[in-house]
């Protein structure tokens, strides 16, 4: 979440940037400032009181001393009301740091200077592309269709043992999944990120700390006995690793990289956007994150994206990057880049990545700080990335590389699978 000192340095600053993003901040903003103004005054007349306890503190024991109960007793009596006094300040300081909080975590992060306006993904600017387009024939088959010609994913098992959105992957179509897995995790491994392995449910501070609440606990699985939720991504349980963490010098950059099932209940998606492997509840996806000092994090943004570009060229896919618009962004991000493959079949581009800086604004809720050269402790600057998710990126290679005697299969990924084609 931002910080009261990013506020009170540029409220108007603030509340012109959350407008990118098409976000009223004018009274929420200027709520938190009056709120910090009573803040401010509660906790000195909590401060002065203390000052004044301690010097009772020291005036009752020299009056004992000397015998003079009764003014003692009159300084006990004193002492006895500013204790009620404080108390009073106290709930009251408590409830006003709650109002602060509860305004905070309602307020988006706000977009940097290189966030192009707009509200819709019509606004978002290409940025860069790459690949060769296939040339498919009209009698290309989609990647669904392909799937039940080879057998590699059947989607109405999936309806039969959980519902749609969960497809039942099949013999080659098993293997390659587990090929994309494994290569994308090896790739992530020479690039430097240490690969971790965490669990795929998370406690309620978990999801508080990356931002998914209270801002998306309708498009999250809840496990309402435990007060535990699914993963949507592994960015949520990786990036919380750091939760209440003051890093040292020595241990940056950060590099985590994890592979998991993801979980999303995906309400409203419906539509022939969502048939086959274009839009699941359940998917897996290898994600990289990064935590940075704030000086190197936009020099880390860049080294992520290139890495996904080099996943992408590897396995030879057309690709696009995206400039996410203000309008299109996630509330948590301060800037992303969407890389989109094209699906030769279904002829239109389909989201694979989203590579994101949030600056400080989970640092903030992690309380995820670094100690600087001045010897006091600083917010790190949080990224991740998709690097890759499998379901669109099985679609793009199933539909792109088919040919009259099967799916052929991408070199790099034939050590892992251990056919070159599938037919």
């Amino acid at each position: 979440m931002l910080t009261i000192a990013q506020i009170k340095e540029n409220p108007q600053y603030i509340i012109s940037r959350l407008a990118v993003k098409g976000f009223d901040g004018n009274e929420g903003i200027n709520k938190i400032l009056e709120l910090d103004g009573k803040r401010r005054e509660l906790q000195l007349n909590n401060d002065n009181q203390a000052a004044e306890l301690n010097k009772y503190a020291a005036t009752i024991g020299k009056l004992m001393k000397e015998g003079k109960k009764d003014e003692a007793q009159e300084a006990k009596n004193a002492v006895a009301a500013l204790k009620e006094s404080q108390k009073g300040i106290a709930e009251q300081l408590a409830v006003v740091e709650e109002q602060i909080k509860e305004i905070l975590l309602s307020i988006p992060n706000i977009p940097c200077e290189m966030v192009p306006e707009g509200r819709t993904a019509e606004d978002n600017v290409v940025e860069k592309e790459g690949g060769v387009m296939p040339n498919l024939g009209e009698e290309a088959l989609p990647h669904w269709d392909l799937a039940k010609k080879y057998n590699l994913i059947d989607f109405d098992l999936g309806v039969k043992i959980t519902g749609a959105g969960f497809p039942v992957y099949i013999g080659k179509g098993a293997r390659l999944q587990r090929a994309l897995i494994q290569f994308f995790l090896d790739q992530a491994g020479e690039a430097g990120y240490v690969e971790v392995q965490p669990p795929y449910v998370v406690n309620e501070a978990s999801g508080y700390g990356t931002g998914q609440l209270p801002d998306k606990e309708g498009q999250m699985y809840h496990c309402q006995l435990d007060n535990l939720y699914l993963i949507p991504t592994a960015e949520v349980p990786v990036t919380n690793i750091y939760r209440d963490v003051i890093l040292t010098d020595d241990k940056f950059p950060v590099m985590n990289c994890a592979y998991s099932a993801c979980f999303r209940r995906e309400a409203g998606s419906y539509g022939k956007d969502v048939r086959g492997l274009n839009r699941l509840h359940q998917f897996d996806k290898v994600e990289i994150v990064r935590i940075e000092k704030p000086e190197n994090s936009y020099a880390a943004l860049e080294e992520m994206k290139d890495h996904v570009q080099g996943l992408l060229d590897k396995l030879g896919l057309p690709w696009h990057i995206l400039r996410l618009c203000g309008g299109d962004m996630s509330f948590t991000s301060a800037i992303t880049f969407d890389f989109e493959v094209y699906s030769a079949a279904q002829k239109r581009w389909l989201e694979v990545s989203s590579v994101s800086n949030f600056e400080t604004y989970q640092a903030n809720r992690l309380k995820c700080r670094y100690r600087g050269e001045d010897k006091k402790t600083h917010l790190c600057h949080t990224l991740n990335g998709s690097a890759l998710a499998l379901p669109r990126i099985m679609a793009a290679l199933l539909e792109n590389n088919q040919t009259p005697e099967g799916i052929v299969v991408p070199e790099c990924l034939r050590r892992y699978t251990g056919f070159d084609i599938i037919n």
